[in-house]
């Protein structure tokens, strides 16, 4: 707990805290920004951790960052280190990165590859499926080794795309068709012929939903990204009410060249507040994908796509995470929680598998725009999270013109906390 926290801290119990989280959400009016606690209190933030990072649907990754036999990645979401890998069938599995015997990590590196998963404090061993192969005689001859397999996390594959959860039942909602979705968009990408190009990870002294408010809007675009908006147009969609008509004719154009390539672009969107959504959207006139003079990232383009200016085809989903599907390549965020006032922004790069780097392409150029644009949201968010601190905040007015994103996400946020607090 850092010092802020404990600056911040107003209950003395976790169930006082969700108790008084009931009541902040229930009283609070859909178009003003939360109270303080939500966005410093230790206890509160815990209570999110309990009731949306153990039991919401996140994404984690990309199946192709895990693309053979024993390949593996590790991420840990708020205290619980969780192991993704592949195992010998093909399939995608998600474990607690934790041993059955006395709960050490199994996995101690970011990415890895296995024959079997061996515990390196006492060499308890697994196979990919998590089973347990290997405990040593000193267990005695009553011990039953299928009673003491890795605990598994649930996990969902779609369009590349890997999404767990921890809870111990498996979320309930339209997050399948969200899945089918998202299966058929995601389709011209070729996700499993792609590879990792470059990785950020950006400490943000700033709540989780601050880093996620601050992304749902583009109100605070034109002074504070010029990068970014060499290429992005920053309405929403075709319903942003702010869109102007050049605007809508532009993506009426892009769109025809959309549908003669048999290219999806429909806005989609599943659940309350939009939580998971996706939508292409054209980039400004004459650019191709974010880079900073809009000019390709990469010389080979992704799957069978043929035309270079796809846009960006947006996809959000909520708690965690935002992304940009373009031609040559694509981005993909990912917001994970440390403590009330500290947060861990995720950005990778994805190109095609044989692409060459230093010959199609710079790892440093298609990561130019996003940590520029990154490292200004980070200012702004810690800047933020300061001003919240005081005891002269109030919950202000969003502009519903400018923050209708902000406010769905809050409309979502307030819907799944109620909704399990109530379980």
């Amino acid at each position: 707990m850092n010092q802020n926290d404990l600056l911040n801290m107003r209950y003395s119990t976790v169930q006082e805290a969700r108790t008084e989280m009931s009541k902040l959400l229930e009283a609070r009016p859909a178009n003003y920004s939360l109270d303080a606690p939500l966005y410093n209190d230790p206890l509160m933030f815990r209570v999110d951790v309990e009731e949306v990072f153990q039991k919401e649907w996140l994404f984690v990754g990309m199946t192709s960052e895990i693309p053979n036999r024993g390949d593996y990645f590790t991420v840990e979401i708020a205290q619980n280190p969780i192991l993704v890998i592949r195992d010998a069938d093909g399939s995608v599995n998600a474990f607690h990165n934790t041993c059955r015997h006395r709960g050490s990590r199994v996995c101690l590196e970011h990415r890895g590859k296995v024959a079997n998963l061996v515990c390196p404090y006492h060499q308890w061993t697994y196979d990919l499926k998590g089973n347990l192969l290997f405990a040593g005689t000193e267990m005695g001859d009553s011990f039953d080794k299928s009673q003491h397999g890795l605990k598994k996390a649930h996990c969902k594959t779609a369009g590349g795309f890997i999404f767990i959860s921890l809870g111990k039942e498996e979320p309930q909602g339209d997050f399948d068709e969200f899945l089918a979705t998202l299966e058929e968009y995601m389709a011209p990408y070729d996700v499993e012929n792609t590879k990792l190009a470059a990785e950020s990870n950006m400490y943000e002294k700033a709540n989780w939903k601050l880093v996620l408010e601050n992304n749902r809007e583009c109100y605070h675009c034109a002074g504070s990204h010029p990068e970014l908006l060499n290429t992005i147009l920053e309405w929403d969609d075709t319903n942003d009410p702010r869109a102007p008509q050049d605007f809508l004719d532009h993506y009426a154009d892009q769109a025809a060249k959309w549908d003669a390539e048999g290219i999806p672009h429909e806005h989609k969107s599943f659940g309350p507040g939009k939580r998971n959504r996706i939508v292409r959207m054209p980039l400004k006139k004459g650019t191709k994908v974010m880079t900073i003079d809009g000019e390709a990232g990469c010389k080979k383009m992704l799957g069978n796509i043929k035309n270079p200016e796809l846009g960006s085809m947006r996809i959000l989903h909520l708690p965690n995470s935002w992304n940009h599907m373009q031609s040559d390549h694509f981005i993909v965020f990912r917001v994970l929680p440390i403590s009330a006032q500290e947060s861990m922004v995720t950005t990778k790069w994805f190109v095609h598998k044989d692409a060459v780097e230093g010959e199609d392409y710079n790892p440093d150029r298609l990561r130019q725009v996003w940590d520029a644009t990154n490292d200004q949201d980070r200012v702004l968010g810690e800047q933020n999270q300061l001003g919240i601190n005081s005891v002269g905040y109030q919950p202000g007015p969003y502009s519903e013109t400018f923050e209708f994103g902000v406010m769905n996400f809050l409309e979502w946020y307030s819907d799944t906390i109620q909704k399990n607090l109530k379980k």
